[in-house]
């Protein structure tokens, strides 16, 4: 099923598309009534493909929006996404809009029901990571007639606004930057690789400026649990053991990036001559190290900043960009040589 007109959905649409009364659609998404188990199931399914979500304010409330914007994130433990709220909540600080937080871990069908539980609480917006959605979700998301702004990436096309950078070409500078160092034998460590699109957006480009400079990845290794110095310093080690002759490490972020750093240290490698290092991120914390790690700024808090900007004047009637394309900076520090 597929629907283009941008009105929320209602009881009568769901009644339509599987047949049955208002009224049995009603007792069925609020699990009550005698409803027989083959009527209930084709109103469940003809709910899910149309992204309907049952409307949770009572009474005279039901037609109006409270004054909540729902933000879903991946991770709270991620250094990343708490300087987006950052920004997000720095505009909507000035409105009478609030935001509200839901955590997916990087998992669809989580995604799939923190979107569903906010959205059944009709709140004016939703801000949400990622362009890469079950069915269900962007069902969901595009069913609710509210704005939405997908943040993060913007290599891909967006329900319905999006804000970000695009990956597929900050890992394309970094491997141009890193050839023009005069580095050759380069590997690659990314965590939460199988989930994470945006690192894998990141390696894509990575691997794309490597094969034009005519260089071909001597090691790589992806590890699916989050961010951590130890497994950074864990996976160097294991790295340099398997190909002792690499002269460049690329890591997917700053923080397994920086357990490396740590540990090529300890071991006394002469940084960046005999090897470089890289990140991805620009993690303030991480600028105590001994050395500056090589890092490239995802410019966290602006599109926090501007995805609120777009939900708040939506919310006015305002006409605002469908696209915003962010281009971060690669900082060399004291990882990277200069060509």
């Amino acid at each position: 099923m597929s629907r283009n007109d941008p009105r929320p959905l209602t009881l009568r649409d769901v009644s339509e598309a599987s047949g049955v009364s208002e009224m049995t659609v009603s007792r069925v998404l609020r699990n009550r009534g005698d409803v027989s188990a083959a009527t209930r199931e084709r109103v469940l399914r003809a709910a899910k493909a149309l992204g309907y979500v049952p409307n949770k304010i009572a009474g005279a409330l039901a037609s109006q929006r409270v004054n909540l914007v729902a933000v879903i994130i991946p991770s709270l433990s991620n250094m990343v996404f708490p300087e987006v709220m950052t920004g997000i909540s720095r505009v909507l600080e000035q409105t009478d809009l609030q935001p509200v937080v839901g955590v997916t871990d990087y998992l669809p069908e989580k995604e799939e029901k923190v979107l569903y539980e906010m959205l059944s609480w009709r709140p004016s917006g939703v801000i949400i990571a990622g362009l890469e959605h079950s069915d269900a979700s962007r069902a969901m998301l595009r069913a609710s007639g509210i704005p939405v702004v997908e943040i993060m990436d913007t290599d891909g096309t967006p329900v319905d606004a999006m804000v970000g950078i695009s990956h597929r070409r900050a890992g394309r500078e970094m491997g141009e930057a890193i050839l023009r160092g005069g580095y050759r034998r380069i590997g690659f460590m990314g965590t939460q690789m199988p989930l994470d699109h945006r690192a894998r957006k990141r390696f894509e480009g990575f691997t794309q400026a490597l094969a034009k400079g005519g260089v071909e990845m001597a090691d790589h290794e992806f590890y699916s649990g989050g961010s951590a110095l130890a497994k950074g310093r864990e996976m160097t080690q294991a790295m340099l053991e398997r190909t002792p002759d690499l002269d460049f490490l690329y890591f997917s972020n700053d923080m397994i990036g920086a357990g490396g750093l740590l540990w090529l240290l300890e071991q006394g490698y002469d940084i960046p001559a005999r090897i470089g290092l890289a990140g991805f991120n620009g993690v303030e914390l991480l600028q105590g190290l001994p050395r500056k790690l090589a890092t490239m700024d995802a410019c966290r808090a602006e599109i926090g900043r501007r995805a609120a900007e777009i939900i708040v004047a939506r919310t006015r009637g305002e006409e605002t960009a469908s696209t915003v394309v962010l281009k971060p900076q690669i900082s060399h520090g004291d990882t990277l040589r200069l060509p």
